[in-house]
C-alpha cells in the first residue's frame, strides 16, 4: 500500500477516534444507461477500462452488453465532472423464477483510493437491494474487505481472466 493511501486511512481512524467527522464523499449518483449523457457514461466506461484492463494488465471483453440492460443501474461518484468510482447493479433472474441482485464492476481511480468512495458505493447499493438477496464475484484479495458489508463466501475460489475470484453472498 502506497504511502499516501495509509495516510488517508490512519487520519480517518485518527478523526474518527477523535470524534471529528472525516471527509465526506460526494454523493452518489444513480441512472440507467439510457439516463447518462454519452459523458457520464463515457467516465463510467473509462474509468472501468483504466483500472480493470490497464492497471490490472487483464484484457477482457469489459464491454460485455450487460451495461445496456432494462435492470441495470449504474452508481458512481464524481467530483469536477471526473467519475472517480463507480459500480453496476444488475438483476439476474434464478431458475426457480425469482430474481436476485448482483453487484458488479467496483471501481475507484488509481488517485482517488483511500477516501472512502467505495464505501459509500457499496452502502448505496445495499441501501438500494433492501432485505433481497445480493451476489457478486470477489477478486479474491477483497474477500474481508465485502465481509464488512456483510457478504460471505458462497463456493470455491475461481479463476475469471487469470484473477482469482471468489463468490460472495448477502
Amino acid at each position: 500500500m502506497d504511502d499516501s493511501v495509509t495516510d488517508s486511512v490512519a487520519d480517518s481512524v485518527a478523526d474518527s477516534v477523535a470524534g471529528r467527522p472525516g471527509p465526506v464523499p460526494p454523493p452518489v449518483r444513480w441512472a440507467t444507461a439510457a439516463e447518462l449523457s454519452s459523458a457520464q457514461l463515457y467516465g463510467l466506461l473509462r474509468l472501468r477500462t483504466d483500472v480493470f484492463v490497464v492497471e490490472q494488465a487483464c484484457p477482457y471483453p469489459e464491454l460485455d452488453g450487460r451495461d445496456l440492460e432494462p435492470g441495470c443501474r449504474h452508481g458512481w461518484i464524481e467530483r469536477d465532472g471526473r467519475v472517480l468510482s463507480t459500480l453496476r447493479l444488475l438483476v439476474e433472474d434464478t431458475p426457480d423464477g425469482s430474481a436476485l441482485l448482483r453487484i458488479g464492476r467496483v471501481a475507484t481511480a488509481a488517485d482517488a483510493r483511500g477516501q472512502g468512495l467505495s464505501a459509500a458505493l457499496l452502502r448505496a447499493a445495499l441501501a438500494r437491494c433492501g432485505p433481497a438477496p445480493v451476489v457478486l464475484d470477489a477478486q479474491a484479495h477483497l474477500e474481508g474487505w465485502y465481509g464488512r458489508f456483510g457478504f460471505a463466501r458462497a463456493g470455491e475460489t475461481f479463476l475469471e481472466d487469470g484473477i482469482p475470484h471468489v463468490p460472495m453472498r448477502r
